[in-house]
Formats: structure tokens, C-alpha cells, sequence
């Protein structure tokens, strides 16, 4: 078996004691944003899977747009990604 050779740690584990693999972040290609993919990227930063220059560029995202991501989250949770959801948490 061979593995592809990437920057960084393959695993991270998270405070809940689950593993995260770089296997559990959304295709590049995403183009529809659902919560659980935002959360599924902001873990992955916020963890150290992946850097978030790395992740800017490999999902197209601006600075402004990650860093509302993750205020979200930090403030409320994650449920606060939702896009329905965007009036009750602002």
C-alpha cells in the first residue's frame, strides 16, 4: 500500500477523543456549503490537519469569509453555520 506524501499530520485527534483525517475533509471541488462541511474544515484548521493557507487556497475561500466560520463556532457553536440559522446568531 502506498501513501500519498503530505505536509503535516495525516491524523489529529480531537478533544472528544475521536481521530480526524485529512480522508474526513470535504473534496476540493465543493461548491455547495453545508454545516457539517464548514465544521468539517474549521476542525480541521483549528486541530492542525491542516494549515489554513492550505485550506483557503484549496477551497477557494476568502480570509473574511473562514474567520466568520469560525467566530460563528467559537460564539456559538455549530450549529450557528447553518445558513437558515444566520439571523438568530448574528
Amino acid at each position: 500500500m502506498f501513501l500519498k506524501k503530505v505536509e503535516g499530520p495525516r491524523a489529529v485527534t480531537l478533544p472528544d477523543g475521536t481521530t480526524m483525517t485529512r480522508a474526513d475533509l470535504p473534496p476540493a471541488a465543493t461548491s455547495r456549503w453545508v454545516a457539517s462541511r464548514k465544521a468539517a474544515v474549521v476542525r480541521g484548521v483549528l486541530y492542525g490537519l491542516l494549515p489554513q493557507t492550505e485550506a483557503l487556497r484549496r477551497y477557494g475561500l476568502s480570509e473574511e469569509e473562514f474567520r466568520s466560520w469560525i467566530a460563528a463556532v467559537a460564539d456559538h457553536g455549530e450549529e450557528a453555520l447553518k445558513a437558515t440559522r444566520l439571523k438568530e446568531y448574528r
